[in-house]
């Protein structure tokens, strides 16, 4: 089996039984795993056995039932370009449908006693019917073939009854009068519907356009051209072109064309565009640098290491797309409803025409005719079926353009009902490097400010040479010295417990207490009570010895992140309980969860024992999330309800995650947090609306109230309101997108 995961677009879909019938469609076709189709833009996400199914068979599928599956690369890389073409069609049909449209209307309603009437509406409603609207009947029909509905068909039986009706009307005129019936004309309700409906049609598209707009944003921050070095010379060639191994030149200024590593030069860097930080970070010799930052201050050579569909944006782009093609689970009861919903109304409509022309047969055939037309146009279930995806568009490009990669809708959905966050404790509260704490120096015999500078250049110069993570800490922490001549000279290294060497013709020795004891050096006393309270605190020590006497105590710890004590504050104000998981010791664990605020912790956890706890926790009936950045963590990320990885993570953490946090910072978790919540309210406003106007509305088409208030909804009017309706569901959606997020 060869199976491959493609998102493909989908051309015609104008309500969600469209895009139920292209699901099933494409469902049906052997070796096809799963579709899911993306009525909002225009999508759907196929997973297939390329050995069983080709796309061809795809397209075929699509085809048979009038849409079209776009599958060729090219094409689909143009499609802004297609989408603003299809914008401008919608604009030219729109337009020039009511260009016909007023003059019947204008006809119809204030020139009774104009010659030849009748037969100028019906000249003025062909162009309309056949042609600007001709869609809505060439899709009805195909879908008939296959005894399925969708929108399409409810706008081709309501206007096509509309106009037939008025076109026996025309022709049989004596006829009519003869049956007692009067000779109503609807030219101008069926083609005032059809302009309505493509004026609710040009809006969505537009609006459809601007949802899509954190793809198009995403794609826009690669660069087209790179500068590489080859054979000793600098060339300007595609960004196609460029190789990995290459050595890519980076100016001031610009864009970083790829993924790669540092080899030569400092300078700033802005990642904010891809994780969502506004504070530029430093580069130099050595350093990961990411595809679509800007470069500031200073120039740099980096060795590309990634390029094409491999760069970090790349993967960005393919999550963000494949996060928009899959359905959350409010969207597949939608679906549900969707599916019986235009047959419902049909058959409402059926039943209205029925007991108005048969119960009432005072009221005449035109009104019978009237009231079933209006339902069968009222209760398009467009605002339905954009209610979900529109929201969860917008919510998860919101999330993106704030450096939160949200994999598939479902997980934006169900993050919001999370009871319980897991936090692993190294990597995800904590740095996950050790660092310097706090130096303690022996005050027995006080050392000078100038003795203590030497002591800090050489420790750092010392350290350097040792590739010990505490050895790092150490350097760091005392920096390198400038513009020194000292070197360290007969440096040798002890792997696990200490370093040693001559810098200024002075010996050194930097290590464990066990390493220190172990070669005679002395410690005095205020030292040795310093190390025992550091063992009680859970604190690492390192010993610095000048000369076998030690100077000075260092207390390393792996230190809490910045920002995640007020995150769990944070956390735990908006109703979430925090608990805390590590492999680490007790004492260690309970020192970090202090720090952080957390009440509930379990230390000294294996992989598996991480992934019990998940599952018992779920047992209990809580909604787990379990927030993690290492290998360890990946089993209790995917067992989790829902799975965070912080993006400085582990490849197989972030592979088991669903919500990526790209800077593996806290704070990105509360803003996912208010983002799932602010989308989830979005879409229960939207379903709220939409339910509510079809429930109201069709009773109100089919003519309830008009024995009591002699309220009669004219069918124009309720293409209006149809249309408009998908109009105001998108509009909820987009105002997502400008909520601030607090």
């Amino acid at each position: 089996m060869k199976t491959i995961k493609e998102i493909y677009k989908v051309e015609g879909m104008s309500c969600t039984a469209c895009a139920a019938s292209v699901n099933s469609m494409l469902s049906s076709v052997e070796g096809v795993i799963s579709a899911n189709v993306n009525f909002a833009n225009q999508t759907v996400l196929v997973e297939f056995d390329q050995e069983k199914a080709s796309l061809k068979q795809l397209e075929d599928a699509v085809a048979k039932i009038g849409y079209a599956l776009i599958t060729d690369k090219a094409v689909m890389a143009d499609e802004e370009v297609r989408e603003a073409l299809r914008l401008r069609k919608a604009r030219i049909n729109l337009l020039a449908s009511f260009a016909f449209a007023i003059p019947v209307f204008i006809i119809s309603m204030f020139l009774p006693n104009l010659p030849y009437r009748n037969w100028i509406m019906l000249v003025l409603s062909c162009p309309v019917m056949f042609w600007f609207g001709r869609e809505f009947f060439v899709i009805a029909w195909k879908r008939a073939r296959y005894l399925t509905t969708n929108m399409d068909t409810l706008v081709a039986m309501g206007s096509g009854t509309a106009f037939l009706f008025s076109l026996y009307n025309t022709f049989s005129n004596s006829t009519t009068a003869s049956m007692g019936m009067e000779s109503h004309m609807y030219y101008e309700a069926a083609v005032v519907i059809i302009s309505f409906i493509l004026m609710g049609r040009y809006l969505e598209e537009r609006a459809r356009s601007k949802t899509s707009s954190a793809i198009r944003k995403l794609v826009n921050l690669g660069v087209k051209t790179a500068r590489v070095l080859r054979n000793g010379e600098e060339k300007e060639v595609l960004i196609s072109k460029v190789r990995m191994g290459d050595i890519v030149v980076i100016r001031p200024g610009e864009k970083i064309p790829v993924d790669g590593r540092v080899t030569e030069g400092e300078s700033l860097v802005d990642e904010g565009m891809i994780t969502g930080e506004s504070v530029p970070v430093t580069k130099k010799t050595g350093d990961q640098v990411i595809g679509a930052t800007q470069n500031q201050t200073g120039s740099l050579l980096i060795l590309a290491e990634k390029i094409g569909e491999q760069t970090v944006l790349a993967q960005i782009i393919r999550l963000v797309q494949e996060a928009q093609g899959s359905r959350a689970p409010l969207q597949k009861t939608v679906d549900r409803i969707a599916s019986v919903f235009v047959p419902i109304v049909i058959l409402i409509a059926l039943l209205t025409f029925i007991t108005w022309f048969v119960f009432f047969p005072g009221m005449g055939f035109s009104h019978a005719i009237t009231t079933a037309v209006s339902v069968l146009i009222i209760a398009c279930p467009c605002a339905l079926g954009l209610a979900t995806p529109t929201a969860i568009i917008v919510g998860l490009g919101k999330a993106a353009e704030h450096g939160i990669l949200i994999k598939d809708a479902q997980s934006l959905e169900e993050f919001c009902k999370l009871d319980l966050l897991v936090l692993d404790k190294t990597g995800t509260i904590t740095s996950g490097k050790p660092s310097v704490s706090e130096i303690r120096w022996d005050e027995t015999e006080p050392i000078g400010q100038e003795t203590k500078v030497e002591i800090s250049s050489a420790v750092a110069s010392i350290e350097w040479r040792s590739e010990h993570p505490y050895a790092l800490a150490l350097s760091e922490f005392f920096s390198l010295p400038q513009n020194t001549d000292n070197t360290v000279v007969g440096f040798e290294s002890e792997t696990g417990k200490g370093v040693s060497g001559f810098y200024g013709g002075i010996q050194y020795h930097i290590g464990s207490p066990t390493y220190i004891a172990g070669i005679g050096c002395t410690v005095g006393e205020e030292l040795t009570e310093y190390h025992q309270l550091l063992k009680k605190q859970a604190f690492s020590v390192v010993f610095i010895a000048r000369n076998y006497r030690v100077v000075a105590v260092a207390a390393i710890s792996d230190t809490i992140k910045p920002g995640s004590a007020g995150a769990v504050k944070e956390l735990k104000n908006m109703g979430i309980e925090i608990h805390m998981l590590s492999g680490d010791s007790v004492a260690i664990s309970s020192q970090i969860a202090a720090k952080a605020g957390i009440d509930y912790f379990k230390a000294e956890a294996s992989p598996m024992e991480k992934s019990e706890y998940i599952s018992d926790k779920r047992k209990s009936g809580q909604k787990v999330g379990m927030v993690g950045d290492g290998i360890n963590d990946s089993p209790a990320l995917a067992l989790a309800d829902v799975g965070i990885a912080m993006g400085t993570g582990t490849d197989i953490a972030i592979e088991s995650a669903r919500i990526i946090l790209l800077k593996g910072d806290l704070g990105k978790l509360v803003m996912a947090l208010k983002i799932s919540r602010q989308t989830v309210q979005t879409i229960r406003q939207n379903l709220f609306w939409a339910f509510f106007y079809n429930v109201l509305s069709i009773p109100i088409a089919a003519g309830l109230l008009f024995p009591f208030t002699g309220f009669l909804l004219n069918p124009m009017i309720a293409g209006a309101a149809m249309a408009f309706s998908s109009v105001s569901v998108v509009s909820n959606s987009l105002l997502l997108k400008t909520r601030k997020i607090s």
